[in-house]
């Protein structure tokens, strides 16, 4: 059976527990060397400006890095969980408006002379293999980390993917996390209606102590007509912020957008806590001026994607309703942001500064 899911009473600790802001890390090392850092950590991908070899005269074109791993996935399922993580790096770059070109990997798993865990590699690779093959996408390198484990207990397998991208005219810094007060979000992809989406491999399940189930579904083809669009958007220059759902689902990317701007969230319609926690790919929500949500919604119907409008950016809270009159999620927020940037170094018994 898979998971259940939670209940609305529980939805807003829940979701405070699954946010967790990556500065603390990446501000201990300069991602501004040699100042060609557009995009920096922090967002879905970075970009650099490409420049030329010998001359270093600027090519008007940009590279995007991202890394991406979800041991949750792989868990559940080795295969699948691979190949929705090579997903996942395509949509990330695809947000900072860049083409995918290349992989490398990083295979990190037990101790190989389990059974078990050779078969995690071997499904793994294969994951690894089918979805490169179904994007277009070499392999460029990669290495392997077998052997861990901790009193004969593996790790979760753990691929990790680096993606490169190419941005062709970087005329302008992307958008980025970020929204403003009346944007329109969007929800760019299928949204499942009526049904409750599979928690299986998602930041809740793991919380409840829950590792099985089947994965949300995973179609190449409708993944790669979302990235398609979100990159047509970010290089038109058609949306104000934007922002892929991975880890926590679609209720941790509104989160990151809100807090990372400062602007509160008032959402409405979402189904229930499966629909807000689900980690279903080839998604991505969009903040889209009033002036401009007619033009994507047409920018998605022709492209096959299905648009939903969830709500409006704005005020001091950050609140999301479902079908009752008490909302899921409901807190303001200054306590979202203090949350966010707190966790990781409160965990690491590190503080919020360093010397």
């Amino acid at each position: 059976d898979g998971p259940v899911a939670p209940t609305a009473a529980e939805a807003t600790d829940l979701l405070l527990g699954l946010l967790y802001d990556t500065a603390w890390v990446s501000s201990q090392y300069d991602h501004q060397l040699f100042l060609n850092t557009v995009e920096g950590p922090g967002g879905d991908a970075v970009v650099l400006r490409l420049k030329h070899p010998t001359t270093g005269a600027d090519t008007g074109r940009g590279l995007a890095l991202t890394t991406d791993g979800n041991h949750r996935w792989c868990a559940v399922d080795p295969r699948q969980g691979t190949a929705m993580t090579v997903a996942e790096a395509i949509l990330n770059v695809a947000c900072v408006g860049a083409r995918p070109i290349a992989v490398v990997n990083c295979l990190n798993f037990g101790n190989p002379t389990h059974p078990e865990v050779m078969w995690q590699l071997s499904e793994a690779i294969d994951g690894m293999s089918e979805a490169c093959r179904a994007f277009g996408l070499p392999v460029i390198g990669g290495n392997v980390s077998l052997y861990n484990e901790s009193n004969g207990v593996d790790i979760d397998p753990t691929p990790v993917i680096g993606l490169l991208g190419m941005v062709e005219e970087l005329t302008r810094r992307p958008p980025g996390v970020t929204l403003a007060d009346g944007d329109h979000l969007v929800l760019l992809g299928d949204q499942p209606i009526g049904r409750a989406p599979s928690l299986a491999g998602s930041s809740v399940a793991w919380a409840a102590g829950h590792k099985g189930g089947d994965l949300p579904p995973f179609d190449p083809q409708a993944h790669s007509r979302v990235a398609d669009l979100i990159r047509s958007l970010v290089a038109s220059d058609g949306i104000g912020g934007v922002h892929d759902v991975s880890s926590g689902g679609l209720g941790v990317a509104l989160a990151e957008l809100s807090v990372r701007s400062g602007v509160g969230v008032e959402v409405s319609g979402v189904e229930g806590t499966a629909h807000l926690f689900a980690e279903s790919p080839s998604r991505v929500v969009v903040a889209v001026g009033a002036d401009k949500v007619g033009s994507v919604r047409a920018s998605a119907e022709a492209a096959g994607v299905a648009a939903t409008e969830l709500g409006r950016a704005g005020g001091d809270h950050f609140r999301i309703s479902g079908s009752g009159a008490t909302p899921m999620v409901d807190v303001s927020v200054a306590d979202l942001t203090t949350t966010w940037r707190d966790r990781l170094p409160d965990a690491l018994g590190a503080g919020t500064t360093q010397a």
